[in-house]
């Protein structure tokens, strides 16, 4: 771990404007400490951000409004969202460890870094640590890696369970800058690698995160949260699907379908959704949308298995929503 220099920002802007060249904000910090103990971050300033009155969860006109900073552990546990918003506690109740969700913010799970063996590896070349290094994950060990949305600069898989599930409600965000505030759609806020893999994000130099906005027209929908991993307990996605189902009766009005662990940022499927859209679902209707969860899929030699693996992680995830067996 190299120097830095802290602070504490009292409100967010002061927090803003101290964000200037090599300062980065800091929350529950159970990614960025990981980050600065593996010489894999070397700001010069953390920015604590804790003292901002950016935590809570209530009603905001046609939105239920998420403080930034609200910690994983209370938004999986609040009623609102619980009763209104399931596929948000489903994602995070399959997040990280219970520990974790005590400490990790709304925020930063949204900004985590990729968990790729080449990103986590400081002795290794990686195009988002050092642009123009080379991406090694091409053609060494690949397995975990992206089958959509990947370049030939980077195949890192995008890492939050919440962003999938928030994508699948169209929820958006808030944010606040040097530039004053605007609001984006969750969908927007993660960029494709192409050539510069190292700018990951839409948010400009000084932005924060304040919001999650959760749009009421989505609530109450059937919904459900499927991950895949290796183990039980705290682990990563090898793939994961978000699904929210408007039906009249067992047949698709509108549908939010949205793959992670496979991708290179939280996945949306419209070509799954149109499959199913003004259908009554049964198995062999599902079993025929899913088929198409792959289309434009870029599989490397040792991760072709997500193909396969992601349709039937998208069928399971319909079928769970839908209650069909």
């Amino acid at each position: 771990m190299r120097p830095f220099a802290y602070s504490r920002a009292p409100d967010v802007q002061a927090a803003i404007a101290h964000a200037g060249a090599g300062a980065e904000f800091i929350a529950g910090g159970t990614d960025m400490l990981q980050l600065l103990q593996e010489d894999l971050r070397s700001p010069a300033t953390l920015i604590d951000i804790n003292g901002l009155s950016l935590t809570g969860i209530g009603t905001d006109g046609d939105a239920l409004q998420i403080g930034a900073l609200t910690r994983l552990s209370e938004v999986a546990a609040h009623p609102d969202i619980r009763n209104r918003f399931p596929v948000v506690s489903e994602a995070l109740e399959a997040t990280a460890s219970a520990q974790v969700r005590n400490m990790a913010t709304v925020g930063g799970n949204l900004l985590q870094r990729t968990r790729c063996l080449y990103f986590r590896d400081a002795t290794m070349p990686c195009n988002k640590r050092q642009p123009g290094s080379g991406c090694p994950a091409q053609d060494g060990c690949n397995e975990l890696n992206a089958i959509l949305g990947g370049s030939a600069d980077c195949i890192a898989v995008h890492p939050s369970d919440l962003a999938v599930a928030l994508v699948a409600l169209d929820a958006r965000l808030v944010i606040a800058g040097p530039a004053g505030e605007r609001r984006i759609a969750i969908a927007d806020l993660h960029r494709l690698p192409g050539d510069a893999p190292h700018i990951e994000t839409v948010l400009d130099p000084g932005e924060l995160i304040t919001a999650v906005r959760l749009p009421m027209a989505m609530a109450d929908r059937k919904s459900a949260y499927v991950k895949v991993r290796h183990r039980a307990s705290f682990e990563w996605a090898i793939a994961s699907c978000a699904v929210t189902l408007s039906l009249s009766g067992q047949t698709v009005q509108d549908s939010r379908i949205v793959a992670g662990g496979v991708a290179t940022r939280p996945w949306r499927l419209p070509q799954v959704e149109a499959a199913l859209a003004g259908q009554r679902l049964d198995a062999p209707t599902i079993r025929a949308a899913a088929e198409t969860a792959a289309e434009g899929a870029a599989p490397r030699p040792g991760n072709a298995w997500k193909v396969p693996l992601q349709q039937r992680t998208v069928a399971r995830a319909i079928s769970t929503a839908a209650g069909v067996p």
